[in-house]
């Protein structure tokens, strides 16, 4: 079983979803052609996401390497990136389990009322592998307290599901019958909730509803994501080469020497220093950030094209066998990051974030994210449905979290060099090769609230921090259970 779940992940999500989607589709009555299309276009959905991710990631991780440097940054804790905790899950004793169990308590929850939503997001089920794998290393390799902290941070994670659909389904078009069980996104939801309620008791804050729309009216042409994008991606061009502005000469040097290893009658001016190699790379990341902001939204279609017909079909065949009891079909976040504001909010969070890790350096904070900003956007799902997109709101809430978040990474960071270090000397992933002489770090998962909550209790409270977890998890399901019990019964 563990070479099959192995296998099956492996295949990635683009090819892992088409299989599954079709399977499901053929399950409740589709047409196999209808069936394999929607999957399709899922999958393609996941390649578009995936090369449009790799742009970010490949483009902007060496001028923001370049930033560090420049401000002479000496933060211990090196941004592996999603690619890193994924890899540590899923190759430790807790990952290769985890799909099979996590579905059985899925059917356990749903059959006595639990939980109505059905979690066919399998692809993300690493990030309950992730918070597994930590514990069973914290532990001294306890599958007892692995598969204790994966369960605990599933159930949960159900639970807020069920409890945030209502409010999902309403803000965000064509996604009637749909749940998200993502735990880093759900981990959004108590800030979103606390923060979005006092911001509402400041008097005169009702002003500043503005939501991405408005921000096109307030600003024009400069209120577009695609043209916010330009922007941010040129200020993070020209902050790459703000060393360069200093010693124009020197760099221009630098530049002539590289050049005389291929061209010994290689000569660099200062003009060519200016338009071929300043000026060049300042527009190259200002349009590829704003492709970013344009293509996020055109790739997200592809899901929602492909989850329609399976969601309209599944909410018929519910109404027809479980006579109008509700079932939430639950996806991934990336169905939904295409939104405007989701967008815009992004982009201005992260140069803010990078700021905010450096100027936090002096107060205890070790981790810059590089690798990580590129999942930024998921931040952001399931707060909008409570701050109802006021971009001003969002943000706020954004800043908080991810500030937090900076801590959070860091504090987990030694226990995620160890499961790190030793998926590597096993199988030797170089997803998990950590850069020698720092320690592994990324905000996917690592910066979440769930996930650091369970690390905590595991790490710090041992057997009191189990009991308390299982009371909170136990206490959420019933309740969850007599919520579910009432609304059928009215």
């Amino acid at each position: 079983m563990e070479q099959i779940f192995a296998y099956i992940i492996q295949l990635g999500a683009s090819v892992m979803m088409p299989i599954l989607f079709t399977i499901i589709g053929l399950c409740i009555g589709m047409k196999f052609g209808k069936s394999l299309k929607s999957g399709l276009y899922v999958g393609v959905g996941f390649v578009g996401l995936g090369i449009v991710t790799a742009l970010l990631t490949t483009n902007f991780n060496t001028p923001l390497d370049s930033i560090s440097k420049i401000f002479n940054l000496d933060l211990k804790v090196f941004d592996m990136g999603w690619p890193a905790a994924a890899a540590v899950a899923y190759n430790t004793a807790v990952g290769a389990l985890i799909i099979p169990i996590c579905l059985g308590i899925n059917f356990l929850l749903l059959v006595t009322k639990c939980t109505r939503t059905v979690n066919i997001d399998l692809w993300n089920y690493w990030h309950f592998a992730f918070i597994g794998a930590v514990a069973y290393f914290v532990m001294d390799q306890s599958l007892l307290w692995g598969y204790f902290a994966a369960i605990s941070c599933y159930i949960v994670t159900l639970v807020m599901a069920d409890l945030t659909a209502d409010r999902f389904q309403g803000y965000y078009e064509n996604m009637e019958g749909i749940s998200i069980p993502q735990p880093f996104c759900q981990s959004f939801t108590p800030f979103a909730m606390a923060i979005n309620w006092l911001l509402d008791r400041i008097p005169g804050f009702s002003k500043l509803d503005i939501d991405a729309e408005g921000l096109k009216k307030k600003f024009g042409v400069l209120g577009e994501p695609i043209v916010l994008g330009v922007i941010v991606g040129a200020l993070i061009g020209a902050a790459a080469h703000f060393g360069d502005f200093l010693d124009l000469e020197a760099y221009r040097l630098k530049l002539e020497a590289a050049l005389q290893e291929k061209n010994p009658q290689g000569v660099v001016s200062m003009t060519d220093v200016w338009v071929k190699y300043i000026l060049k790379d300042i527009l190259f990341l200002g349009v590829t950030m704003g492709a970013v902001m344009e293509l996020i939204p055109r790739i997200t279609r592809l899901f929602i094209d492909g989850l329609m017909p399976i969601s309209e079909k599944t909410q018929e065949v519910v109404k027809k066998k479980f006579k109008g009891k509700k079932i939430y079909i639950g996806m991934s976040p990336a169905l939904v990051i295409g939104h405007p504001t989701t967008l815009v909010v992004s982009l201005l969070l992260i140069p803010v974030t990078l700021v905010l890790a450096i100027a936090l350096s002096k107060a205890g904070n070790q981790f810059l994210p590089l690798a990580s900003l590129a999942g930024m956007f998921y931040v952001f799902v399931m707060v909008l449905p409570f701050t109802k997109g006021n971009v001003v709101k969002t943000f706020i809430v954004g800043l908080v979290a991810v500030t937090i978040g900076l801590y959070f990474v860091t504090d987990m960071a030694p226990a995620f060099t160890l499961a790190a270090n030793t998926v590597f000397e096993a199988t030797q992933d170089k997803a998990a090769q950590i850069p020698e002489g720092f320690q592994a770090g990324a905000m996917d998962f690592a910066s979440s609230l769930f996930g650091y909550a369970i690390y905590a209790c595991v790490k710090y409270l041992e057997w009191i921090g189990m009991g308390a977890l299982t009371l909170v998890t136990v206490a959420m399901m019933v309740w969850n259970r007599m919520r579910i019990v009432k609304e059928e019964k009215a």
